[in-house]
C-alpha cells in the first residue's frame, strides 16, 4: 500500500474547530462555503510521511490544519533544496492545481500533522464561481512567488545566523500562514530540517538571534520580538567585526 493511498484511506470529515481554522473558507459566500465544506476531507500524516511526491498527479489542493510540513526537491546533482516550511493554516500547491500538472516537489510531514484537502475539481469550481476565492488565490500566488525567490536567496547564504533568521521570517508570513502568532511551536531539530544545517549549528544561531534581541527562546518553541530584523534588515552584528 502506498503512502498516498494510506493517507487517503485515513480521510474523515473535518470537525467544526478544524473548519474554523481554514482561512479561505471565510472569504466564500454561504452557498460557495457549503459546497466546499461538503467536499473537504482531513487526514493525519505521521512524521516522515509524504503528502505529495515528485511526478505524481495532482488530485487535491492541500493545507495544514495542525502540524508542520516541508516542501523540497532535489536538483540535477542530487542535492536537496528546501523551498518552504508549512506551519498551521498554510495551504499549498495552488500552482500545480491550477495547471493540473504532476508535482515538481515533495511535501513531507516533520511531525504528526493534520492535513486538509479539497479535490482539484472543487478547487477549479471555486475559481469559476467565487470572486472572494479568486482574490484569495491572487494574494496567495503573489506571496508564494516572493517566498520561492527568498528560498533561493536563503540557499546561497553562508552564515548560519542569516539562514536561520530568514527561514524563521518566512514562517511568519501573515498571508500564507495567518494562523501563526508571534509564538512559533517548533523544535530545533525541525528547524534544522528546514534550514539544512545541523541541530548544533541551529542552536548556536538561535542563541545569537536571541542575544541580538530578534527572538526569545521559550519552552517548545520561540517568540519573535523583531520580525523586520529576521527579514534581513542589517540587524546582525558580527562580534569579530564590531
Amino acid at each position: 500500500m502506498t503512502v498516498t493511498a494510506s493517507l487517503y484511506q485515513r480521510r474523515r470529515a473535518p470537525s467544526p474547530d478544524e473548519l474554523a481554522g481554514i482561512p479561505w473558507l471565510r472569504v466564500l459566500q454561504p452557498a460557495e462555503r457549503d459546497h466546499a465544506v461538503r467536499q473537504l476531507v482531513v487526514t493525519e500524516a505521521e512524521p516522515g510521511e509524504y503528502v505529495c511526491r515528485v511526478g505524481r498527479p495532482v488530485t487535491f489542493w492541500f493545507g495544514v490544519i495542525e502540524g508542520l510540513l516541508k516542501m523540497s526537491a532535489e536538483d540535477s546533482e542530487g542535492r536537496t533544496m528546501t523551498f518552504a516550511g508549512m506551519p498551521r493554516s498554510g495551504w499549498f500547491g495552488e500552482g500545480t492545481a491550477l495547471k493540473r500538472e504532476p508535482y515538481r516537489y515533495d511535501i513531507q510531514a516533520l511531525r504528526k500533522s493534520t492535513i486538509g484537502g479539497i479535490p482539484v475539481d472543487t478547487f477549479h469550481w471555486l475559481l469559476d464561481h467565487s470572486l472572494g476565492f479568486n482574490r484569495f488565490m491572487m494574494h496567495q500566488l503573489n506571496e508564494r512567488l516572493a517566498q520561492f525567490i527568498s528560498a533561493r536567496e536563503i540557499d546561497r547564504l553562508n552564515r548560519p545566523e542569516e539562514r536561520v533568521a530568514r527561514t524563521l521570517a518566512a514562517l511568519f508570513n501573515p498571508v500564507l500562514y495567518p494562523g501563526v502568532s508571534d509564538v512559533l511551536r517548533i523544535t530545533q531539530q525541525e528547524l534544522a530540517y528546514l534550514v539544512g544545517l545541523s541541530r548544533q549549528r541551529v542552536n548556536e544561531a538561535l542563541a545569537a538571534l536571541q542575544e541580538q534581541g530578534a527572538i526569545r527562546i521559550e519552552y517548545g518553541g520561540l517568540r519573535v520580538l523583531n520580525l523586520q530584523a529576521l527579514r534581513g534588515k542589517g540587524w546582525f552584528v558580527n562580534p569579530e567585526r564590531a
